[in-house]
């Protein structure tokens, strides 16, 4: 981002433009999150705005995390491979991607849950953000500052966790694996434009 000439930031088309792939990315890996928020609004519908904010603030933190985690490790082995930096994140987008559509397929984890916990809560987000650990290695091939794209993966998540459980508690399970098959497919869109650059 470079300074204007009235001293305000400016940002340019390439930093912006990065920042709205890091939108579509937070979107995509926020999709299991939103899955399960929703499976879980469906089964508890008492207290609805404590389960939301639960469900957000866990899942978006994880969310937030992970991905760093996975920079950060990407940033540390990206000299070794960085002629292939941009195979290995497609390959792990790709990995991703194809998941997240598998999983739609199937049930959810939160099926079986009876009560909610601060445990059950700790399970469900590491559950829902190891794949972003992976996806933060993507993050090393953005012109977006990891602390700012992580920032906005959290927020995003955070926001559609919430959304999730409300949609949940009022139509039930009907859009929990379209979220997740489009969440995946989203990935691997995104794994060619890093691929293609």
């Amino acid at each position: 981002m470079r300074l204007a000439t009235d001293g305000q930031p400016e940002w340019n088309f390439r930093e912006l433009f990065a920042v709205i792939e890091v939108l579509f990315l937070a979107v995509a890996l926020s999709m299991d999150a939103f899955a399960v928020s929703i499976g879980l609004g469906s089964k508890h519908k008492g207290k609805a705005i404590a389960l939301a904010l639960m469900a957000g603030t866990y899942f978006g933190v994880f969310q937030a995390l992970m991905p760093l985690i996975g920079y950060l490790g990407g940033r540390g082995v990206l000299g070794w491979i960085e002629a292939f930096a941009p195979w290995v994140a497609f390959f792990l987008l790709l990995l991703i991607g194809g998941k997240m559509i598998y999983e739609s397929f199937a049930e959810g984890i939160e099926e079986d849950i009876t009560h909610i916990t601060h445990r059950v809560m700790l399970i469900l987000a590491i559950a829902t953000s190891i794949d972003a650990m992976a996806a933060g290695f993507a993050l090393t091939l953005l012109d977006v500052g990891p602390l700012l794209a992580c920032f906005i993966i959290g927020a995003t998540t955070f926001l559609f966790s919430v959304l999730g459980v409300f949609v949940g508690i009022k139509s039930g399970t009907w859009l929990e694996s379209k979220a997740e098959l489009f969440g995946g497919v989203i990935l691997i869109l995104i794994g060619f434009k890093v691929l293609l650059g």
